[in-house]
């Protein structure tokens, strides 16, 4: 019964690392196309076959930008089985996340609806 309970730790675990490793692995890409890239989340399926990486661009275009780490991503999953000790690094999608970018529309929003309704007032 502990063994089950413990393989869910570990995936998070791995996926934190891979998290953080790929933060560092990044900065060192020399494609101009990668500029200020956030790792925001990974989720690694339950066999470590397959790591999408969410990311978010503070400068750049986020397609351009996706499309660098995607063709990047052989050589920072060479980068990470460097650094990881596991038996299966894996394959790495990117994908970037409109989480930060939607939030900052609902938050625009908000102040519109509320600036209107100040005005009605």
């Amino acid at each position: 019964m502990r063994h089950k309970k413990a393989i869910p730790n570990r995936s998070f675990r791995v996926a934190d690392q891979i998290q953080r490793d790929l933060a560092e692995l990044i900065r060192e890409l020399k494609d101009p196309r990668v500029g200020m890239v956030t790792i925001n989340s990974v989720e690694v399926t339950p066999d470590y076959a397959h790591a999408k990486v969410f990311f978010s661009v503070l400068v750049g275009d986020k397609a351009e930008c996706e499309a660098g780490l995607n063709e990047a991503a052989g050589f920072l999953r060479n980068g990470l089985f460097k650094r990881l000790q596991i038996h299966t690094v894996p394959t790495l999608h990117f994908q970037f996340d409109r989480t930060t970018e939607h939030a900052a529309e609902l938050s625009e929003l908000i102040r519109l609806a509320n600036a209107t309704r100040a005005k009605e007032d």
